[in-house]
């Protein structure tokens, strides 16, 4: 994901709740001068999963009895402007390389997006897509600074935020738009008063940082990485500050860099836009009567009604709870993130027109992070920290309503949303470091970055302009022609091919390759 339509965040106060493995340095000076580079990681059994990384239980060992993962932290400085101050504790996840140690090419860092999604737990969820990569590489992924064990990035709890999420995201009125603003400010007043001390520091660049620093401690000479959505925006930054430190590299959901956030929102609403119109045509193209339309438009005129009515009635949804508007609207945007997830769209979607929000309230509740235990992760916490510290702009409301016409043109069911998300940073704590993240990396090793022509949540021109914005001779573009958001773990043959062609052979596809 790359900047969902309502993030809001959630913040612990840094020296006092964190564990003190995840934060040194609150009052310590121990690690003062110490070379970070130098370090020794201690590699363990991995414990389960902590709330704020989503919960469940630990990995489970990896397929055919060929090794377990293991976990472990790096030390980091907190502040890279200060890399002899306090430091911060990175959570890392290993699988080590299944294949003859004589033909071990390094580490393979995985970033699988967000900004805010923990990768200690998504790299073993999605570990067997990856076996193939294992052959040659020990596959590695971390939480990013302000991320799940990684000094985390919080600020209200469980049952806050369950009200806050109530909210109407699309206020129709003055007195709406000021209920609106104020728990905006709430919100991020709660995670400045918490949080205070980390927030200046969950910038993309600092991440970056901290990826060339993970490099030098797992003993690699150049960086070897896979990056999906917000993981491409962090590869860009890590290869403009590090040129000659890129490995191989894969870029797959490609967010635009060249955007600002307005244009990023409007972007997104126009590709979301796009899933559903293919989501629509689909469901009624298929040999079994669509249960939600009878004509992909009245598919979606159906979806627009229902948005409505929730407005003034809600359905009952996962109890105490109910299905408002804006839940409504969260499931059906988490569900077009994939082809995967359409038949479970098309169940809420029945379920709700018979007066039950259930399916829809679950798949809300999955883009937000909260568990069925009713605890959230700190996924939306970390998002907006890390995207407000990235952004510069700042929109108010004015704002907003002069560009509400060119948001409802671009979509007419999510256009709005998109549109107030944005008042999300206006009063945050932190001033934003630049208008859109700068990526040109001259000399850098080649860069297969993939676009998919039907992703919603990073449209498909993205992937073009990160080519443009690497520079000459970086960027090498292939097209997969599918839907959902990134291609090679849609299992496409192509696209799988072209990846392990480059990673593990050095096989750089000719640019312009397009799969389908």
């Amino acid at each position: 994901m790359s900047r969902p339509f309502r993030l809001r965040a959630s913040a612990l106060t840094v020296c006092a709740v964190l564990l003190p493995a995840l934060l040194t340095g609150c009052g310590e000076d121990d690690d003062r001068g110490e070379d970070l580079t130098e370090q020794q990681l201690d590699w363990q059994d991995c414990p389960a999963p902590s709330d704020a990384q989503g919960g469940g239980a630990a990995p489970s060992p990896l397929p055919g009895g060929r090794g377990e993962w293991s976990c472990a932290r790096m030390k980091a400085p907190l502040d890279w402007d200060d890399p002899d101050g306090d430091t911060i504790g990175l959570a890392l996840i290993r699988a080590r390389s299944s294949g003859p140690a004589d033909r071990r090419i390094g580490s393979l860092i995985f970033n699988f997006g967000g900004p805010g999604g923990s990768g200690v737990t998504a790299l073993p969820a999605f570990g067997q897509d990856y076996a193939a990569l294992r052959t040659r590489y020990d596959l590695v992924s971390f939480d990013p600074r302000g991320v799940g064990r990684s000094a985390p990035v919080t600020c209200l709890d469980d049952e806050q935020l369950d009200a806050y999420l109530q909210q109407d995201a699309t206020p129709d009125d003055a007195a709406e738009r000021t209920e609106l603003v104020d728990g905006t400010e709430k919100f991020n007043a709660a995670c400045e008063k918490n949080s205070e001390r980390v927030l200046p520091h969950v910038r993309t660049t600092d991440a970056a940082r901290d990826l060339d620093l993970m490099r030098q401690v797992l003993g690699d000479d150049t960086l070897h990485y896979f990056g999906i959505s917000y993981g491409t925006e962090l590869g860009g930054v890590y290869a403009h500050l590090f040129p000659k430190k890129v490995g191989r590299a894969v870029f797959d959901a490609v967010v635009d860099p060249t955007q600002t956030a307005e244009q990023g929102s409007l972007g997104q609403a126009r590709g979301f836009q796009l899933a559903l119109d293919n989501y629509a045509e689909n469901c009624v193209s298929q040999a079994e009567e669509c249960p939600v339309g009878d004509s992909a438009q009245d598919v979606k005129d159906r979806i627009a009604r229902l948005l409505r009515d929730l407005e003034d009635k809600p359905l009952p949804g996962i109890f105490p709870r109910e299905l408002t508007q804006t839940a409504a609207a969260g499931g059906i945007l988490q569900a077009l993130y994939s082809e995967e997830f359409w038949e479970f769209l098309t169940e809420g979607l029945d379920q709700a027109y018979d007066g039950d929000g259930t399916i829809l309230m679950a798949l809300s509740d999955s883009m937000n992070g909260r568990g069925e235990n009713g605890e959230y992760s700190n996924l939306l916490a970390a998002n907006i920290a890390i995207n407000c510290a990235d952004d510069e702009p700042r929109y108010t409301v004015g704002d907003v309503e002069r560009l509400l016409p060119e948001f409802r043109a671009a979509s007419g069911l999510f256009g709005e949303y998109l549109a107030w998300g944005m008042v999300g940073c206006t009063d945050w704590a932190v001033p934003g470091a630049a208008g859109h993240p700068d990526v040109h990396a001259p000399g850098a090793a080649p860069i297969l970055v993939i676009g998919n022509t039907g992703d919603p949540a990073t449209p498909y021109e993205g992937a073009r302009r990160m080519v443009q914005a690497l520079g000459e001779g970086v960027g090498v573009e292939l097209t997969y022609e599918g839907q959902g958001h990134g291609a090679y773990n849609s299992g496409n043959r192509c696209v799988q091919d072209a990846v392990r062609g480059y990673l593990l052979d050095g096989k750089v596809p000719k640019a312009g390759t397009v799969c389908s």
